[in-house]
């Protein structure tokens, strides 16, 4: 609930950045965020075609002017290539998520399978008291499969947070 009410009147921006990849590179990201007083609301990283670039997915809440501000002061970073902030209705968004849920019997097994595949599910994994489920989608896709698990209780979840890509040009 306080999240909630400590982002009234923000907008929640994605910035994809791309740093070299060496040691101490989040660590140079978080302290720059949490020097201006933002909190990352999800973050997530990888190398790209060059083993040598990380790229960095970040998700905050923001205002117009404070958002311009922030992607110049990480432009100001040395090891940074790029920083750009992405249009949602321009790029792809997608986030992992990896749950195992209580299914103890056959009948709350295949009602769990039900689910997962109108959610276009994977199950990975299946013990005789629980199954371990992968979704793949935007973060409303994500977050409504997690609520329809509930009521079979969640024993533990995983998520990515938002991986995002630009469309390419029509």
């Amino acid at each position: 609930m306080q999240a909630k009410e400590s982002t009234q009147g923000l907008k929640r921006y994605t910035i994809v950045t791309a740093m070299d990849n060496e040691a101490g590179a989040l660590s140079q990201l978080a302290h720059l965020f949490s020097r201006k007083g933002y909190n990352i609301e999800t973050i997530a990283a990888g190398w790209t075609v060059d083993q040598n670039v990380t790229r960095f997915t970040i998700e905050i809440y923001s205002d117009k002017d404070r958002i311009k501000l922030l992607c110049a002061q990480l432009r100001k970073l040395v090891p940074i290539h790029y920083v750009k902030i992405l249009d949602t209705s321009k790029s792809i968004r997608r986030e992992l998520m990896l749950v195992r849920v209580n299914a103890a019997d056959k009948a709350t097994r295949n009602e769990i399978i039900q689910i997962a595949n109108i959610f276009r599910g994977s199950v990975i994994d299946i013990t005789p008291d629980s199954l371990t489920i992968s979704v793949t989608g935007d973060d409303q896709k994500t977050s409504a499969f997690k609520t329809l698990l509930e009521e079979f209780g969640i024993i533990e979840l995983a998520r990515t947070g938002i991986v995002a890509i630009e469309r390419g040009e029509m």
